[in-house]
């Protein structure tokens, strides 16, 4: 079989084919940003200009200026989102070491259990996490919308691959040296651990900071309300202020697309090498 190196016109379609799906998949976000230096006026008059006619700071002034709960929003999604992350890394790389390294009596039982979860979309558990929150009083905190964040199945198998692929020879030397295997876990693989933890923190944080559902399930207080939840206030009853919106929408961009520049160098190599044997 040809290979698309060695053919220069499969090489140059390619390029193409992946460029014009850039360009479609970064038009929303051009629109979006563009929009949000717009007055409404200009946004809802129908026009299809992505350079805006009438350049206004005004919705960001808006915003942070005259939003009192903007910034509480922002520290809410900040706050659940980095926690959650945090414990996902923590109890996810346990669970997935325990699976992969360790021998315990219902091993299989446990790893079925977590493939079986894998197949239950979310949806699913919404109502039964709303039940088990209200029946102990933690609705509209923010542990209600941690605690049942702080585990994933699928970054449960993921972490199990990546242990299974990791070199014995390092963890039965340091076994010699006389750590425990809490100790092989904490001062070994762990910091070896980094691209698949780098993958994982992306991931788990990219679905916390855009979570939606649970929010709007559990949280009825305004000051309690994450940013996703807080942009959908700028609906009005007749019309919806799409400038403060676009602009609110690019604040929280940022975090999501800082946290992938920051883990980007670990990104690719933590999702090859998680693939690894059964």
């Amino acid at each position: 079989m040809t290979s698309i190196s060695r053919t220069p016109w499969l090489k140059g379609l390619l390029y193409l084919v992946l460029t014009l799906y850039a360009v479609i998949t970064l038009i929303p976000f051009v629109w979006a940003l563009s929009a949000s230096f717009k007055p409404l006026s200009e946004i809802v008059s129908g026009e299809s200009n992505l350079l805006p006619h009438n350049f206004t700071l005004d919705n960001y002034k808006q915003i942070f200026l005259q939003e009192p709960l903007f910034f509480r929003w922002l520290f809410n999604s900040v706050f659940i989102a980095v926690c959650v992350t945090i414990l996902n890394l923590l109890f996810n790389s346990m669970a997935g070491y325990a699976l992969a390294r360790l021998r315990f009596k219902g091993k299989r039982f446990w790893f079925i259990l977590i493939l079986a979860v894998l197949a239950v979309p979310a949806q699913v558990t919404l109502i039964p996490t709303f039940l088990i929150l209200k029946a102990i009083g933690w609705l509209n905190s923010y542990q209600g919308m941690i605690v049942p964040s702080i585990v994933n199945a699928t970054f449960i198998f993921m972490m199990r691959q990546f242990f299974i692929n990791f070199p014995r020879e390092l963890e039965e030397a340091a076994q010699l040296d006389g750590l425990t295997p809490f100790g092989i876990f904490r001062y070994i693989v762990l910091p070896l651990a980094k691209p698949a933890l780098a993958a994982q923190a992306v991931f788990v944080f990219m679905g916390s900071w855009n979570n939606f559902l649970l929010p709007v399930v559990i949280l009825f207080d305004p000051e309690m309300f994450t940013l996703p939840l807080g942009l959908n206030t700028f609906k009005g009853q007749y019309i919806s202020y799409w400038n403060y919106i676009m602009a609110a929408s690019m604040v929280f961009t940022l975090p999501a697309l800082s946290i992938y520049a920051f883990f980007n160098r670990y990104f690719i190599q933590g999702v090859t090498f998680t693939g690894g044997k059964g």
